[in-house]
């Protein structure tokens, strides 16, 4: 794992790339240990995440699989997803900050889940998505029956999920799987682009929205509606809001600082 601090961005690199970034068990309590450090750390301010090498992130290590089949003392799948993939996914997901995936690669899998589990993805030209579970007779885990059908609708992702088939980047960005489809060579620059932007925003206000979009999906009308009158009064009381408010009477560029 590669920790890089630019600015308030901070990014996380997944560097198994001669294993496609795929993951073990020290990748997967590495990621979910920098990710929560980031989720604590007032001076990050937006969260990246990308991988080494040729990929982004090839799922889980089919070796690592292997090794606990042979196991009898091994943790059953559902225990690991329990204690490693779980707790990662939940981090990104109530971070109260933005979460950005530059997938430069193939995302498969586990790696697929990660990507969906971020709160917005620019892709290079040759990424791909692949649920590709079902061809070892699994079922998508890591949030992905959470994420893909509210990313791209209930058929597409049953499409996705039962065929494992490859879907690209140009189909990915058609589909709203991703919020931008850039050039390989340019997937960084374009990725800290956004991050940056993000990290220069009111990380609380973005905070608080990403907690309210996270509860609608389970919400109705009243309850949402009272939530979000809720949020408006914490967001009310942000130093953000009161610079905003002064920026756009002094008739200036506000000067956020994320609290």
């Amino acid at each position: 794992m590669l920790i890089e601090n630019t600015g308030a961005v901070r990014t996380l690199r997944l560097n198994r790339p001669d294993m496609l970034n795929a993951f073990n068990d020290e990748l997967l309590a590495a990621l979910g240990k920098q990710a929560k450090a980031a989720a604590k750390d007032e001076a990050v301010r937006c969260l990246v995440i990308t991988g080494a090498g040729r990929a982004f992130c090839s799922g889980q290590d089919l070796d690592s699989v292997k090794q606990r089949m042979e196991d009898p003392k091994a943790a059953e799948l559902g225990e690991h997803l329990r204690t490693l993939y779980n707790p990662l996914i939940d981090t990104l997901r109530t971070m109260e900050k933005p979460v950005v995936a530059g997938v430069n690669g193939v995302a498969a899998g586990a790696g697929c889940s990660l990507a969906l589990a971020c709160d917005l993805r620019v892709a290079a030209e040759s990424a791909s998505f692949i649920e590709v579970f079902i061809n070892v007779g699994l079922v998508p885990d890591s949030g992905s029956t959470f994420t893909l059908p509210r990313l791209v609708g209930m058929g597409r992702a049953m499409e996705m999920a039962f065929t494992g088939r490859k879907v690209s980047a140009a189909e990915a960005l058609q589909w709203g799987l991703v919020n931008q489809v850039v050039p390989d060579a340019e997937l960084e620059s374009a990725t800290m682009k956004l991050a940056g932007k993000l990290a220069s925003l009111p990380t609380r206000g973005i905070g608080l929205t990403k907690r309210a979009f996270n509860r609608a999906w389970t919400a109705d009308l009243a309850d949402q509606l009272a939530y979000e009158a809720m949020l408006q009064t914490t967001a009310g009381q942000t130093k953000d809001h009161l610079e905003g408010v002064k920026a756009f009477l002094e008739k200036r560029r506000p000067e956020f600082n994320g609290r």
